[in-house]
């Protein structure tokens, strides 16, 4: 005896023309880039029914089935107006648990910006690792893959056991300083400190000039002394670009860059992946010698920006990660190979 309603026959076959389907969602950190993403893939951004309760407690609840789907939820865990990064982070978790809960296929989670990356390593007695402590939280919650930019350190990939899908900013920051600074033979690219002297490398190797080091100490968190130029006579009379992955409170890069004028430069520049001028950041950075500051849409810019920052966005590279991970194709592609700079 079969049983079926008139209205509702049971299907006992799969559809011949069935296919996996690909959806997008954004955290409220990330609306924009989301958008971007979204357009870029053909695709509307599933609403998450985020909101923020009265005590403070966040809300989750996807206003489309997300049953079968691989989901790409779409959120940098850095502060934004309304939201602080914990806010954000703890927005992400709730939305992967909510899809995971949905029963969704594959939930993976984008975070151009993983917070907490800082906190990679314990530099001081009875320190946690909280950038380990951020990727159990992820995993434990349910996502089947992290897909993040520009890193602050590689070891963060070790913290998971899921796939991670390292993309970087670099190839595009690289192309706009040989599109917008003229001949290479000008230039001079900065590291910014010893731990970034490989991407920096890689980063004049591919403009095809010279690189020089700015010799630094950090005798407290969010506080750096720059000490002088490794390489003085390779800045003298060119215009520098300082490189690094990130820029925060300005000081450092403030430092350096009145350290590389010191030492010669004509004109100073920096170029980052991630733009997160906390604090009075812009007035750091608008009373510091530097000409221009680029920077990607990874953490959205806040109000009160000055002229000197330029915004590039991301969503290109992103969006072909996201239908390559779809389609199970080769993600270091897009790289040829050369997403890891540490």
């Amino acid at each position: 005896m079969t049983l079926e309603t008139e209205t509702s026959p049971l299907r006992t076959s799969v559809d011949a023309g069935y296919d996996k389907r690909l959806m997008v969602a954004a955290g409220r950190a990330s609306q924009e880039l989301g958008r971007k993403i979204a357009e870029r893939l053909g695709v509307s951004l599933v609403d998450p029914g985020l909101k923020t309760f009265s005590n403070g407690e966040v809300y989750c609840r996807y206003g489309d089935s997300i049953r079968g789907a691989d989901l790409f939820i779409i959120q940098s865990t850095c502060g934004v107006p309304g939201l602080t990064p914990n806010d954000a982070l703890m927005e992400l978790l709730c939305m992967v648990d909510a899809a995971v809960g949905a029963s969704a296929h594959r939930v993976i989670a984008v975070t151009p910006w993983y917070g907490y990356s800082r906190q990679d390593k314990k530099s001081a007695p009875r320190e946690p690792i909280t950038a380990r402590l951020v990727a159990k939280c992820l995993e434990e919650v349910g996502a089947d893959r992290l897909l993040t930019m520009d890193l602050h350190a590689g070891q963060v990939q070790g913290f998971f056991s899921k796939p991670v899908d390292h993309m970087t900013a670099m190839p595009a920051l690289a192309q706009y300083v040989t599109d917008q600074l003229g001949d290479p033979g000008e230039l001079c690219i900065i590291s910014p400190d010893a731990g970034r002297v490989k991407l920096t490398r890689k980063f004049a190797q591919k403009i095809g000039t010279e690189y020089a080091l700015l010799e630094k100490e950090r005798p407290a968190q969010q506080v750096a002394e720059i000490g002088y130029v490794i390489g003085e006579d390779k800045v003298k009379g060119r215009i520098a670009v300082i490189v690094d992955d990130m820029i925060d409170t300005g000081g450092t890069l403030a430092a350096g860059a009145q350290t590389v004028m010191d030492a010669g430069a004509r004109e100073v520049f920096a170029v980052a992946t991630h733009g997160i001028f906390s604090g009075g950041a812009f007035d750091t950075l608008t009373a510091s010698p530097l000409e221009g500051i680029v920077v990607t849409d990874t953490i959205p810019l806040r109000d009160g920006a000055p002229s000197m920052i330029r915004v590039l966005s991301c969503a290109d590279i992103l969006a072909d990660s996201v239908r390559r991970i779809f389609t199970d194709d080769s993600v270091s592609e897009i790289f040829a190979g050369e997403n890891q700079l540490f």
